[in-house]
């Protein structure tokens, strides 16, 4: 709608320009064609008169005479209709008083506005006074004097522009209108290919431009859908990419959990039955040994915690044994056992989760797991509440969300520098859902939405029999 608001407004903006040179060209002819009723009315009133003159003194011998006769009465009928409308004629005899006639000054139409005289004097001023003698040899045998009446000028001006823009608006009006319904109707089209754009933009790679009348829109439609159709195949061929990178990082947790497992933990072990051995087989003068012995067994432990805690970290093949419920309240367990704050974690699951796909429930576990990693670390929480829905409609998907108290600012847990944000999204982004992180009153909170249509199952169900 913007580029047809916009074009609109250009039109709107050429058809007033126009329209305005149209009335400046109306008043200057107007004011010239008043000039030209003055110039021409002079010059048949002058005719008239001057054969008057001449008839007088003809037929009364008057060149014989010592003295002019009188001018006889020219204010008539014959006189009057030499004078064009709004034109003022004024006749000074050489024995007299100067007598003024007017034609049509008051049948020239309604009086203009105020602001409209104003402004037309403004610019134009008065008109020009004509002016004449009986006599070009004898300038005392009277003068004529011809000038446009001020009042019948306006009116004449006001009437011929009111009358001529009134027809101009209505056609610029029309022009205006059907220009823009056209313009409307050939970037209808645009208005789409910008939609569809919009939606691409937005991550709906589905989306693709109808069928187009015109050619060279249905081009560009037909770029649009080829530009959809790589961006929907790069971001599906991403997905697979990620997932496959993620299942590699799972099984090599797994790999290195049980090495960490088998080796360091009977060797930690080992460690400990000999710390005992040699503690009990310390000579009773030797405390010195017994306290190397019990020093040793209690770093073994310190070493068997850490151990634990870090399989507990890298594990997640119990997910399938017991499934992801059970390993999503260990792991909450687990945050309430080891935290030093004494920050309370909570966890609400509605729904079921056992009929999830593996991927599904490895990711999420890990999303949880870098959630409450990352509550803990970048605040300090009282409580980190995190909530599992599995919504099980025609939109089916996984409502994921974990929230804490701890104060802590989305900024620094964005610029931290860290992998456990973009982990996060990266399975977010290849299981196909939505990621977002903002601030709450007292703290974070991290909302996902994963929706189970567009998981690829890559792995079995969890819980389903081999």
């Amino acid at each position: 709608m913007r580029l047809l608001t916009a074009l609109v407004l250009r039109l709107m903006f050429v058809v007033l320009f126009c329209l305005s040179l149209t009335v400046v060209w109306i008043l200057l002819s107007t004011h010239h064609s008043i000039d030209a009723a003055a110039t021409q009315s002079a010059q048949r009133v002058e005719a008239q008169l001057r054969g008057i003159y001449w008839q007088q003194l003809l037929w009364r011998n008057g060149l014989d005479r010592t003295s002019l006769l009188p001018m006889p009465n020219w204010r008539t009928l014959e006189t009057q209709s030499l004078i064009a409308p709004g034109i003022c004629v004024a006749f000074t005899p050489p024995a007299g008083d100067k007598s003024t006639m007017c034609s049509q000054t008051q049948s020239l139409g309604a009086a203009p506005p105020e602001w409209f005289t104003l402004g037309y004097s403004a610019i134009f001023g008065g008109h020009a006074t004509h002016e004449a003698f009986l006599s070009v040899r004898e300038k005392t045998v009277g003068s004529i004097h011809t000038y446009a009446d001020a009042d019948a000028a306006m009116r004449i001006a006001w009437a011929q522009v009111s009358s001529i823009v009134a027809i101009a608006s209505m056609l610029a009006l029309g022009i205006g209108f059907l220009a823009a319904l056209m313009i409307g109707q050939v970037l209808l089209p645009a208005q789409t290919i910008i939609g569809v754009l919009h939606q691409l933009e937005a991550g709906n790679l589905s989306q693709r431009v109808p069928p187009i009348r015109s050619a060279a829109f249905n081009t560009i439609a037909g770029a649009v859908n080829d530009l959809g159709e790589n961006l929907q195949h790069s971001r599906d061929e991403s997905r697979r990419l990620t997932a496959r990178l993620l299942e590699i990082q799972e099984e090599e947790r797994r790999a290195i959990a049980r090495d960490l497992h088998d080796e360091f933990g009977q060797s930690l072990t080992a460690t400990s039955a000999l710390a005992a051995l040699i503690e009990a087989n310390a000579a009773p003068d030797r405390d010195e040994i017994a306290a190397d012995a019990r020093a040793i067994s209690r770093i073994q432990k310190d070493m068997m915690e850490t151990l634990r805690s870090t399989l507990v970290r890298l594990r997640s093949q119990s997910i399938e044994e017991v499934g992801l419920e059970a390993n999503l309240r260990q792991l909450v367990a687990d945050y309430n056992t080891q935290s030093s704050a004494k920050a309370v974690y909570r966890l609400d699951i509605s729904g079921g989760l056992a009929t999830l796909h593996q991927r599904v429930c490895v990711d999420l576990y890990r999303i949880v797991q870098e959630c409450l990693t990352n509550a803990t670390r970048h605040g300090a929480p009282n409580e980190v509440r995190v909530s599992v829905a599995h919504i099980d409609n025609d939109d089916a998907h996984i409502a994921l969300v974990v929230e804490d108290d701890g104060g802590g600012d989305v900024r620094t847990f964005k610029n931290s520098g860290g992998y456990g944000l973009q982990g996060i999204r990266e399975r977010i982004a290849a299981l196909g859902g939505s990621l977002a992180i903002g601030n709450v009153a007292r703290g974070v909170r991290v909302s996902a939405k994963i929706p189970l249509s567009a998981v690829a199952p890559i792995g079995p169900v969890a819980g389903a029999p081999a």
